[in-house]
């Protein structure tokens, strides 16, 4: 399935573009990360710390387990703090 990727802070720096999109048959947001994270040094360093690591999918907050099923857009991100 073809799905688009957005990265965000930290990781758009590391992976060097704000978005691409792929072709995969990943069922988790896990198995995704694993796939990118083989796709190139700098997508390795991207996903290099997972405690670090948030997602979203189609714009819902989503843990590393959650399945893919349907989502077309998945958001990768550092932890937020506000204040």
């Amino acid at each position: 399935m073809r799905r688009d990727i957005l990265y965000f802070a930290s990781l758009r720096e590391r992976v060097g573009a704000a978005r691409e999109t792929v072709e995969t048959e990943a069922a988790t947001v896990r198995e995704l990360v694993a796939e990118r994270a083989a796709a190139s040094p700098a997508h390795a360093a991207a996903f290099a710390d997972l405690k670090a690591l948030r997602c979203a999918l189609d714009q819902q907050f989503a843990d590393l387990d959650a399945p893919l099923g349907e989502a077309r857009e998945i958001a990768f991100f550092p932890p937020m703090t506000g204040g």
